[in-house]
């Protein structure tokens, strides 16, 4: 099983980026697929979810509006579309999966698979 983040990068205050993460080894269909960011010295948060078979998504307050989570079935990838980034966005984003749903989500512990994570840099 492998997740594989890219998309990661340097940009200014306001820019955009999009992260993906290529999920290959086995089928998600019945996992939610989340994107969780550490920073420097913090401990790793959660931001967004989206349940693969549904769609449905839910957001931590402080990106709600300016991140958007999706995936393309397709491709077997999941996107984090991120706009109007911030300096306090910095950090290194993962993609996980986990075969929970509910309050369980934005619970790092109940992810089973990991990527290795990208770099996110936003200068002010």
């Amino acid at each position: 099983v492998q997740l594989v983040e890219s998309g990661g990068g340097l940009v200014q205050a306001g820019d955009s980026l999009r992260l993906s993460c290529a999920t290959s080894g086995r089928t998600f269909n019945r996992y939610a697929m989340g994107w969780f960011r550490q920073a420097p010295g913090k401990e790793r948060e959660f931001v967004a979810a989206i349940h693969w078979s549904s769609g449905s998504t839910y957001y931590v307050g402080s990106v709600k509006g300016r991140f958007t989570i999706s995936r393309d079935n397709a491709k077997n990838t999941v996107y984090l579309q991120m706009n109007s980034l911030k300096p306090e966005d910095t950090a290194v984003y993962y993609c996980a999966a986990t075969s929970s749903w509910g309050s369980a989500i934005t619970n790092k512990g109940n992810y089973n698979y990991w990527g290795q994570g990208t770099q996110v840099t936003v200068s002010s």
